[in-house]
């Protein structure tokens, strides 16, 4: 029997995130789909029994799970460092950089592990991330670089962008993400719409406000002459303050919004998030740097149109699909706000990026992902 070991520590971080996700759908579809005679377990951090069960609830099939005695702190530490090592070989997939890695002898002892990075804004964008967690990726990207077997990106414009850091070789692996299977819309779907206040139309921009994100540029652009009316709702944990300098409503009230034009929803859960996504005339993803775009494919999945940057990791994964803005050169508010207004006015150009988009999703899928996991250690 062979076992594959799959790191779920992100799977309990206090508020979910794109890597949380990746991890528990990475992690049920390689159980799904593990060849004959392979399984899968889990490594976490010390946590709660509860955090233990909410693993084994949520990943009905996994094996095992191996409890780590340092919790998660200590932990992130201590494999940064290089002083901890998971019991045992065998295989290990970290569906981020959090990996024990250390030198170790493939050919011979049958060792392998696989780290996953998802972006390179650390280095392209360090002043939109705290400066302990830029620190912390390059150097844990630094020990993949010395010790990984195998380096997962989401895109070929990560996998290019990542080589002018570390030149990876043919370690690099291209396994692309895919729409959650809890994202979609529920029978209660009029309730939860008039819990959270949706209006009857209405722009959803998805992130925090760091400057990488372009949400400050979308705002700019809402704020120019000639501008849609549409009110925009704006998701993400960093957006909940209502209240202070770092708030969403404090950042359109400086770019020049009245107030009520653009209001936070903060965290969401998938079934809110689903109702979202589903209701909005568009979503809007100015993002000036990405990895994979999530929330643009999530969009797709329930065929709203999607006004994105022409980032190169966005261009890869739209395709066709949506409709994208040039980011090089001045005037980037207004073209964005050109292209906004465009979709908005333009029923037949909605319907058609519509269907467009929800063909795109659908190339999009976790057994596929599972399965080019599985084909990498195979290989390895």
């Amino acid at each position: 029997m062979t076992t594959l070991r799959i790191i779920l520590d992100d799977m309990l971080a206090p508020v979910p995130n794109g890597i949380s996700r990746y991890t528990e759908e990475l992690a049920r579809a390689l159980i799904v789909h593990a060849p004959l005679n392979c399984t899968v377990e889990g490594i976490v951090a010390a946590s709660t029994e509860p955090e233990y069960n909410v693993i084994g609830d949520r990943l009905p099939g996994l094996k095992g799970l191996y409890k780590s005695s340092l919790a998660r702190r200590e932990l992130v530490t201590a494999w940064q460092h290089g002083f901890t090592r998971v019991p045992g070989g065998g295989m290990i997939h970290a569906p981020s950089l959090l990996a024990p890695l250390s030198r170790h002898d493939r050919l011979h002892d049958g060792h392998q592990i696989a780290v996953t990075i998802h972006d390179v804004v650390a280095w392209t964008h360090p002043d939109s991330l705290p400066a302990r967690r830029v620190a912390w990726h390059k150097a844990m990207a630094q020990r993949a670089f010395k010790y990984a077997d195998a380096v997962v990106v989401p895109t070929h414009a990560v996998a290019v962008q990542l080589s002018e850091i570390h030149d990876f070789g043919d370690r690099l692996r291209v396994v692309g993400g895919a729409v959650g299977s809890r994202l979609t819309v529920q029978p209660d779907a009029d309730a939860r719409a008039a819990r959270l206040g949706l209006p009857d139309r209405y722009l959803l921009t998805i992130g925090g406000l760091e400057s990488r994100r372009g949400i400050d540029q979308l705002l700019a652009a809402l704020a120019l002459p000639g501008a849609t009316d549409l009110p925009l709702l704006v998701v993400g944990p960093d957006s909940e303050a209502e209240e202070g300098d770092g708030s969403v409503s404090a950042a359109a009230a400086e770019a020049g919004l009245p107030e009520g034009r653009v209001r936070a929803l903060g965290a969401l859960s998938d079934e809110d998030l689903s109702v979202v996504l589903d209701r909005a005339v568009m979503l809007v993803f100015p993002t000036l740097a990405e990895g994979f775009g999530l929330p643009m494919l999530e969009a797709f999945h329930f065929g709203t149109p999607v006004v994105h940057s022409d980032a190169p990791a966005l261009v890869e994964v739209a395709g066709e699909a949506g409709y994208g803005v040039e980011l090089e050169g001045d005037g980037y508010p207004q073209r964005l706000l050109d292209a906004i207004n465009h979709v908005a006015h333009d029923h037949d150009l909605q319907q058609r990026l519509g269907t467009y988009g929800r063909d795109r999703a659908g190339l999009f899928t976790w057994q596929a992902a599972a399965e080019k996991v599985w084909q990498l250690h195979a290989d390895l």
